[in-house]
């Protein structure tokens, strides 16, 4: 499923650790109205807002367009997920990087462990 603008704009803004008012002064926006933008309360944000989210959050302003509704010239079918969460990682640290490799290494043995932990239990119910 494809995250909402609001979504894509507030994570960006936290993995990059910024404040709402920080992140709203470098957009050139106020921080009510960026608010706004991530509780997705504005369905159609200008281009030119975009934009210059898109340069204060370094996210890519055609995953900002696209997520806002607008055609992207030149474009085909986006892959809109692997676009924004490479735009929304791409400037960790080798340690941060590190860290998130082995969080995500921990979650997916829990999900497979709780899979089977239930699969488990639905056989022995069977016989």
């Amino acid at each position: 499923m494809t995250p909402s603008l609001g979504t894509v704009l507030k994570q960006a803004r936290e993995v990059r650790g910024l404040s709402a008012v920080d992140a709203a002064r470098a957009a050139g926006i106020s921080a009510a109205y960026l608010s706004k933008l991530e509780n997705d309360a504005v369905k159609k944000p200008s281009p030119q807002v975009l934009h210059a989210l898109s340069e204060a959050l370094t996210v890519p302003y055609a995953e900002l367009m696209r997520l806002s509704g607008y055609r992207v010239p030149g474009e085909s079918e986006p892959n809109t997920a692997n676009a924004v969460s490479a735009a929304l990682f791409a400037n960790l640290a080798d340690d941060e990087r590190d860290e998130l490799l082995e969080y995500l290494a921990w979650y997916r043995a829990r999900r497979r462990s709780r899979r089977s932990t239930r699969g488990a239990s639905s056989t022995r119910g069977a016989s």
